[in-house]
């Protein structure tokens, strides 16, 4: 019981420190690329973060849907990305803790305070001055549609999730293969292969 707590423990306080830097990271990156830009562009920029929110809820939402026999099957073919996707849905709680709390969760807040920043330039760009009515209403429509388009996304993507959760996370395996062969990059350990290393080493 007590060992269980400390290791959940120490992955809410790995989560919380993730968390912090890609926050500030997000919120450096967003804020650089609306400086100065065109409001017009600084609402599509929005959107897009928006989008990212939206597209990882899904794929967290379809790692926990989705099961792990028919990525064995394609694994059986040697299907690029089939034990990457198997290892996602072991991993399911924690992958979708990342992709749904994480960055779907930063995503929401980034694209709240983008939103503030956009149509304060957007209102002193046609000549309002900052505080005025006009920028009242621009900020209550604007931050309406960014909502309206965050759970109205999310939605779809939660739908889309259910049906669609052994193609969404079999392409998303084929990604962690890209990124293990070309990159070098491995997501998840393969828990077998590393029992299998410490059974030789002894």
């Amino acid at each position: 019981m007590l060992k269980s707590l400390k290791k959940s423990l120490n992955y809410s306080m790995l989560i919380a420190l993730v968390t912090l830097f890609l926050a500030a990271v997000f919120s450096v990156i967003s804020t650089m690329m609306l400086s100065g830009v065109h409001w017009g562009i600084g609402m599509i920029i929005v959107f897009l973060i928006v989008f990212l929110g939206v597209f990882s809820d899904t794929v967290g939402v379809a790692a926990a849907a989705a099961r792990e026999k028919p990525f064995h099957a394609m694994a059986a073919e040697r299907l690029p990305g089939a034990k990457q996707a198997v290892q996602i849905t072991r991993n399911a709680d924690r992958f979708a803790n990342f992709t749904n709390d994480v960055i779907g969760d930063i995503a929401g807040v980034i694209s709240g305070t983008a939103s503030a920043y956009v149509v304060l330039h957007m209102a002193m760009q046609l000549g309002y001055e900052e505080g005025s009515t006009v920028q009242f209403i621009l900020s209550v429509l604007f931050t309406s549609v960014v909502a309206a388009l965050t759970v109205g996304g999310k939605s779809v993507g939660k739908t889309l999730a259910m049906q669609y959760s052994t193609e969404i996370i079999f392409h998303v395996g084929r990604l962690f293969y890209f990124l293990e062969v070309k990159l070098k990059v491995t997501i998840f350990k393969d828990k077998k292969q590393k029992k299998a290393k410490t059974t030789k080493r002894k």
